[in-house]
């Protein structure tokens, strides 16, 4: 192996990836995620491939050739539960992933931490452009609903929905290069993938005890190259389970009747995975401070490596912290529970209080741990 890998360049690269590597001897299942997201990106990238083959990205055709589509061509129906479940998997990984960082205090590594967010921010661009294509009635008004969010821009707001329109409204230029753009994002992605764990490998990776691990690694493989696919076929259970028994059970019903811009469903709602999001979106009654919030909810990730230090890396040492990141996990619920209800009381006002909760743990959770550290 040795001499192969002095003659080849890629098999080098390979080798010190995911054989050599050093690698903390005690990270726990938590550290998994990271390697089932590489796996549901392929999933997600080889399946939008074969959907891409059979579909047209017009609004007078896309529904129907979708829904003509699952009895027409074969396994399409297959192919188009395994997309759409692999999606939320998707979103199940990466915010377990991400709460696993907070607890544990990953985000000390500022590259790596920084380049996350960025990936997080663009898989949530593609799912958002994706959810638009069957152009059912929520993914119609849904995208008239975002898209319109921009508006509310000073100054520059209006032309800036027409250019995301390709018009004066939602329509077929809208749908051609919401295709196009949701088409080269996971290739994006991929590459923005690369550079996270080309930054992982430099800087190192964390470990529950939050303490130097550079005297006690072990190599990746075949350690945790098996430990690996354990996860997986864990994960690949549950995901196929859905796609066989209940393909449908995480959409909605609104998005098998086709897009009707004279027609408004009675409740406009994302994805359960852009629910914590949208509550607190329609939480701030002003528009525009309604697009802030909305934006700082996922970009308030950034300031995480540069909040206030503490000795020992992560909460597993800190009661406190461990209180309030716990409380914060329940919030992240009960908005995604608030998101998927009407725009009414008492709704509203637990979706506002919820929303200052959230942010308030960012705020706190620095000097929270910071008192600690002077007291032990």
């Amino acid at each position: 192996m040795y001499k192969v890998s002095r003659f080849s360049p890629l098999v080098s690269v390979v080798r010190h990836t995911v054989i050599t590597l050093p690698t903390p001897i005690n990270i726990s299942t938590w550290w998994n995620f990271g390697s089932l997201l590489g796996v549901c990106l392929v999933i997600q990238i080889f399946s939008g491939l074969i959907l891409s083959l059979h579909f047209t990205a017009h609004t007078d055709l896309s529904f129907y050739v979708v829904i003509q589509s699952f009895g027409d061509v074969y396994y399409n129906w297959w192919f188009r539960a395994f997309h759409a479940n692999g999606a939320s998997f998707f979103f199940i990984g990466l915010y377990l992933h991400i709460a696993r960082g907070l607890y544990y205090g990953s985000y000390v590594f500022k590259e790596v931490w920084s380049v996350g967010v960025v990936i997080l921010l663009v898989v949530m661009a593609s799912a958002f452009l994706g959810y638009v294509l069957p152009w059912g009635q929520m993914s119609f008004w849904g995208a008239t609903v975002i898209t319109s969010l921009f508006s509310a821009l000073p100054v520059i707001g209006s032309d800036v929905v027409i250019w995301l329109w390709g018009g004066f409204s939602v329509d077929n230029a809208t749908l051609t290069r919401f295709f196009g753009l949701h088409f080269v994002l996971p290739f994006m992605v991929a590459g923005l993938a690369g550079l996270h764990l080309f930054f992982l490998h430099d800087q190192g990776s964390s470990n529950p005890l939050g303490v130097s691990s550079d005297y006690n690694k072990v190599v990746f493989h075949h350690y945790y190259v098996l430990k690996d696919l354990v996860g997986v076929c864990f994960f690949l259970g549950p995901l196929l389970g859905l796609v066989y028994f209940n393909p449908w059970l995480l959409g909605d019903p609104e998005n098998f009747i086709e897009g009707n811009p004279l027609v408004t469903p009675h409740h406009i709602q994302p994805e359960w995975y852009f629910l914590f999001a949208y509550a607190i979106l329609r939480a701030v009654p002003n528009k525009l401070g309604g697009v802030v919030a909305l934006a700082a909810a996922v970009l308030v990730l950034f300031y995480m490596p540069f909040s206030p230090k503490t000795s020992i890396k992560g909460l597993s040492f800190y009661p406190g912290g461990k209180s309030l990141f716990f409380s914060m996990i329940g919030v992240f619920f009960l908005l995604t529970w608030a998101g998927s209800k009407p725009v009414e009381e008492p709704y509203v006002v637990i979706s506002q209080v919820l929303s200052f909760l959230y942010f308030a743990y960012f705020i706190l959770i620095g000097p929270v741990t910071r008192v600690q550290d002077k007291l032990l």
